[in-house]
């Protein structure tokens, strides 16, 4: 049986994506606690099924959760997809609009980024062929780690969460390529088998770490200079603890440079209606 979010968490999200549809920008970090929160990479439809294929090869940093189809006409109504207004909708949160209903975007093209800004229309209406793909995210077992006891130190400290470019490179799919992108928590050296145990369980957004200590075996050479996120406040007894990420579409993006394609804001989601105890296995 499907897990059902309560009235108060469906209040929450519709209260967050309203005010991020409305300007407001923040990473969702704790944000709606509970309910699953995903990633954004939305591109031209001639990438889309290299797009699908790249996640689907690595299902680990890129475990989609949902597509979305290009244009309104394309959109299947009775999967509520398009709503009265005209406005590209998520099945995993009806009501929200993917264009508008992140704190945060960033506009790529050739590869490089070209912008960050808090409303997307303007993308959709260049390339009304955009396919957008939402992938999981490690937010959503954060839930259970805080539920343990196990500390979220950027939370803590109102901080985005580090994320890392690694050496272990994706396996291609077409003109995609790139390397695996990871987020990193402290963890205090007596919980780490409790971290990997709760977020074993959720492998549709990510699951358990992909590496466990020395941050230089993932050719991280220096663990306060993230690419991605804010810098970490690794403490004494604990130990860093390194997850997939599904920031790893934008490393591709910027290794194989497609024309054009819209992101998240790393550390800025997409919070959805769907609580976490739909992922858990």
């Amino acid at each position: 049986m499907a897990a059902l979010a309560s009235a108060d968490q469906l209040a929450a999200a519709r209260a967050v994506r309203a005010a991020y549809r409305s300007g407001v920008s923040e990473p969702t970090s704790g944000v709606a606690p509970g309910l699953t929160q995903a990633n954004l990479i939305a591109v031209p439809a001639d990438w889309a099924f290299e797009t699908l294929l790249y996640a689907q090869r690595n299902p680990k940093p890129c475990p989609v959760l949902e597509v979305i189809e290009p244009g309104v006409n394309a959109l299947r109504v009775n999967e509520r997809r398009v709503n009265e207004r005209g406005q590209i909708e998520s099945a995993l949160a009806p009501g929200s609009d993917i264009r508008t209903d992140i704190g945060r975007y960033r506009i790529w093209r050739d590869g490089e980024l070209a912008a960050e800004q808090t409303d997307a229309r303007d993308a959709w209406e260049e390339h009304p062929d955009l396919v957008a793909f939402l992938i999981g995210c490690s937010f959503t077992f954060e839930t259970g780690l805080a539920e343990a006891g196990i500390p979220i130190r950027h939370q803590e400290l109102g901080r985005n969460v580090p994320m890392y470019r690694t050496n272990i490179d994706c396996a291609p799919a077409g003109r995609l390529r790139g390397e695996m992108v990871v987020s990193m928590r402290p963890i205090p050296a007596g919980r780490v088998a409790d971290a990997v145990q709760i977020s074993g369980r959720t492998p549709a957004v990510h699951g358990a770490p992909v590496h466990v200590g020395d941050p230089s075996s993932l050719g991280i050479a220096d663990l306060s200079r993230p690419e991605f996120g804010d810098a970490p406040d690794v403490r004494e007894g604990e130990i860093p603890v390194f997850w997939a990420c599904g920031v790893t579409p934008q490393a591709a993006i910027m290794a194989s440079k497609p024309p054009f394609a819209v992101t998240h804001a790393p550390g800025f989601m997409f919070i959805t209606d769907v609580p976490d105890a739909e992922y858990i296995v």
